[in-house]
């Protein structure tokens, strides 16, 4: 049994149990979620400080309705990887505990030739690990596969996701922040610009826009293969957060609706 340790613990959350699950709960507090049935969400994965108030709207709607497992899918920023990747462990420890994956799910995973195993490409992945904290509040001893998706095409990433899906009970989780650096004013046109794409379905998103494009344009094809609907929860960069406004990072929760226009 291999546990993935958590990297990024007291950096882009706190590395003390009571003061993270604390941290956690006061995001989720300042949230009132509706009710709607979802295939998945669309998460931002900076430093808490920055983007956990945004991602609480995603997480605080998932906790309405915990899923069987989930499939948490976001991309590489240390290790290049082509298609997407494991990590083959059997869980992810965070201060708050041993988050266990699906074993079933994985194996389904592995049917595809995109699909890898590659400790060293989660290693010290944040994209991944920033969620699995909140997911332990609000979807306690739920397991979660984490898929690393490096250079993969948009229809390759959304036919791993089609075979998730076949496990009944399966939600998408996908992690992506939006541009990077810009001036808060440019960046506010630019992730704005951004956050319409999405709603639109626009499966061609680039890096420079969204870090997570690999995962999300992924996501977006599923999401025109069944109808589901992209509706914002909530948008922010760190520069209304806890940067300053030279150069900010855009961030934005999304819920991917079932059956609604």
């Amino acid at each position: 049994m291999t546990v993935r340790s958590p990297a990024v613990a007291g950096q882009f959350y706190p590395a003390h149990p009571a003061r993270l699950k604390r941290m956690i709960s006061d995001f989720l507090a300042a949230v009132n979620p509706e009710s709607v049935p979802a295939a998945g969400f669309v998460v931002p994965h900076a430093g808490y400080i920055y983007s956990g108030s945004t991602a609480a709207h995603a997480y605080a709607a998932l906790a309405l309705e915990p899923p069987s497992r989930i499939l948490l899918v976001g991309p590489t920023h240390r290790v290049y990887v082509e298609g997407l990747a494991l990590s083959g462990a059997s869980g992810f420890e965070t201060p708050l505990g041993v988050v266990g994956t699906d074993r079933d799910l994985e194996a389904a995973l592995l049917e595809s030739p995109a699909v890898s195993v590659r400790p060293d490409v989660h290693a010290e992945e944040h994209s991944l690990e920033v969620q699995l904290p909140f997911l332990q509040v609000v979807a306690p001893g739920v397991p979660v596969v984490p898929v690393a998706v490096g250079d993969a095409d948009a229809t390759a990433v959304a036919d791993v996701i089609e075979i998730a899906l076949g496990l009944p009970g399966t939600l998408l989780l996908v992690s992506t922040d939006l541009s990077h650096y810009h001036p808060y004013d440019e960046a506010a046109a630019l992730d704005a610009d951004t956050i319409e794409r999405v709603i639109a379905l626009d499966r061609t998103i680039p890096p420079d826009r969204a870090c997570g494009a690999y995962p999300l344009n992924g996501a977006l094809v599923a999401a025109q293969r069944h109808s589901w609907s992209p509706e914002l929860l909530s948008a922010c960069s760190s520069g209304d957060t806890a940067g300053t406004r030279d150069g900010v990072v855009g961030y934005a929760a999304f819920r991917l609706r079932i059956g609604y226009a």
